[in-house]
């Protein structure tokens, strides 16, 4: 495989050589890890989460919350360039997706649903994240 191919040039191909199965699942093919599953859902510790798959930083911690859906809540991503919103109609529900701008990676959903600070709340499987900071 071409590892210098831009994101959004790799093939499905390359993206299941590059992600574990469930990563790719979630990742690639918007799929959902089961709720209260994710390995970062606990997670308190200071540092940034960045995309799975292209490594760019997506949230900060002092902007992850308990919401209490089972799955990494933030009320804000790290700057506006960073989300792409999509409508969402499956399932039988009008929901916002949200990926990453950078390699359009399926993140989760954003919810209006969220803390006073924003309103919003940004529901992230924790396969298409990756944590970088300080261990707990």
């Amino acid at each position: 495989m071409n590892k210098s191919k831009p994101f959004l040039e790799l093939t499905e191909v390359d993206w299941q050589e590059r992600l574990t199965q469930e990563e790719f699942n979630i990742c690639r093919k918007q799929g959902t890890e089961a709720p209260f599953s994710g390995k970062l859902l606990h997670n308190k510790s200071t540092g940034s989460y960045a995309c799975t798959c292209c490594q760019t930083i997506l949230f900060e911690s002092d902007n992850k919350y308990d919401s209490g859906c089972g799955w990494p809540s933030f009320d804000a991503p790290i700057n506006d360039q960073v989300i792409r919103y999509i409508k969402d109609t499956s399932h039988g529900m009008e929901r916002i997706e949200i990926r990453c701008c950078h390699c359009d990676s399926h993140l989760g959903h954003v919810f209006n649903d969220g803390p006073k600070t924003t309103g919003e709340r940004f529901c992230v499987n924790s396969v298409s994240l990756r944590f970088d900071g300080e261990a707990e």
